[in-house]
């Protein structure tokens, strides 16, 4: 493959992952905004500039493109992570990953009002979600025990140590959500360092 033909290549990848994140995140405000019987694909697919048979190239339902911003966030760290220092200690170079991403903010205008923040509480207990949601944190837990493993030269088959460290992370990132939808003006660093800082306490590197 030329050079030429890479760098189309990248671009239509680029383009796909572009309207993947706006679908997700118009779904969220969407719902977030309206409730979620009150969302129709349609109007998703609208708010991103797209039409309802694009969605469908992307997604199988609402529910899996609002799930789908924790998949993209978990590929986000766990490529942040696979690039921080081998030297690095373990915890620390989690620590910086996670918040490379997830420092960001609860959506791409850093908007954490309180009525966001309750219209996030109201969303995410929607019990149509939850079998998203429980295929996300799986999705990101696989691939944060990859990630591990590779920096700690254990085996994500037949030790126990990356899987204990990708559940403890997926339980921190979840932690730190549910605080910061209850209380939106904390900031975002010191929940993450606090959390990861608990971890690094109780599960040492081996």
């Amino acid at each position: 493959m030329g050079s030429d033909d890479r760098e189309r290549t990248g671009l239509r990848e680029r383009k796909k992952r572009e309207t993947r994140i706006a679908l997700s995140w118009a779904a969220i405000q969407l719902t977030v905004e309206r409730g979620w019987d009150n969302v129709r694909v349609e109007d998703i697919a609208a708010a991103a500039g797209v039409s309802p048979r694009t969605f469908n190239n992307y997604f199988s339902s609402k529910g899996e493109a609002i799930a789908a911003r924790h998949v993209e966030r978990a590929h986000a760290i766990a490529a942040e992570l696979r690039a921080q220092p081998a030297d690095k200690p373990l915890w620390d170079a989690i620590t910086d990953a996670a918040l490379s991403q997830f420092a960001l903010g609860l959506d791409p205008q850093g908007d954490t009002s309180d009525e966001r923040a309750a219209g996030l509480r109201v969303m995410l207990g929607e019990p149509a979600l939850q079998a998203e949601f429980a295929k996300a944190y799986m999705a990101a837990e696989a691939e944060f025990a990859e990630v591990i493993a590779e920096r700690t030269g254990t085996d994500v088959t037949t030790d126990l140590y990356p899987g204990l460290v990708a559940g403890a992370i997926g339980a921190a990132i979840s932690a730190v959500t549910r605080q910061r939808m209850h209380t939106p003006d904390a900031p975002m660093e010191e929940l993450i360092r606090e959390a990861f800082g608990r971890l690094a306490a109780g599960l040492a590197a081996p």
